[in-house]
């Protein structure tokens, strides 16, 4: 007589035994032990590890993030006014005429404009002819004009609607020649901040030369 086949699966194991169990003429009893082929998979031990590994590296992780994102949004904020003067003045070279950035400090952005209009005023923008418009709100993290932490300006005086280029008209803006100067004879700077506190200052010195600047450990650091 031969009886049927058993299975006995053991907790946390790759492998199950088969007991096979038969009897003979004779009326002895064999017993035969087969191992069933390896299985692949995850015990609960292993998972439950798992599940505990991700846990502590995200709460090591998010604070983390949340500390460099700001930085990291600011930082590109001050890239992009860098890189929109340097525009402003290349394009001035090449069309052998004005070229201006005008910071607009009360509805957070700022144009780049390659000729005022009619009436020859990049401080009027109703007729200015505007290659580009960047808005401080699009970087996120309280990106905007202002100081942060930073006491003291470049020059070490303090801040008044944290833009020093020409103030007529009610409009801050820096306006480059054909030589790559800029018209007034004195240098100066936009201070733009996070809502961490960071602060950059990005400006063009009257030869043309621009620069930037960032506030950390108490000073203006390049």
């Amino acid at each position: 007589m031969t009886m049927p086949f058993f299975r006995f699966p053991r907790l946390f194991e790759r492998e199950a035994v088969l007991w096979h169990f038969s009897c003979s003429k004779r009326g002895k009893t064999k017993v035969k032990v087969k191992k069933m082929k390896k299985q692949d998979g995850f015990t609960m031990l292993e998972l439950l590890v798992t599940v505990v590994i991700f846990g502590i590296l995200a709460s090591i992780a998010i604070p983390g993030f949340s500390r460099w994102l700001p930085n990291y949004r600011i930082k590109g904020a001050a890239r992009d006014v860098y890189s929109n003067l340097q525009l402003a003045k290349m394009g001035a070279v090449k069309t052998r005429s004005n070229w201006a950035v005008v910071f607009d400090v009360s509805n957070n952005c700022y144009h780049v404009c390659s000729d005022p209009g009619a009436d020859g005023d990049f401080a009027a923008m109703g007729d200015n002819t505007v290659e580009k418009t960047v808005n401080f709100s699009d970087y996120g993290s309280g990106v905007g004009y202002g100081h942060g932490d930073a006491t003291a300006g470049i020059s070490g005086g303090g801040f008044d609607n944290n833009v020093t280029f020409i103030t007529g008209g009610g409009v801050d803006r820096a306006i480059f020649n054909s030589r790559s100067m800029l018209t007034n004879t004195s240098d100066g700077y936009v201070y733009i901040e996070n809502e961490k506190g960071g602060a950059f200052a990005i400006g063009a010195w009257s030869t043309g030369i621009v620069v930037m600047r960032k506030w950390q450990g108490g000073a203006w650091q390049q």
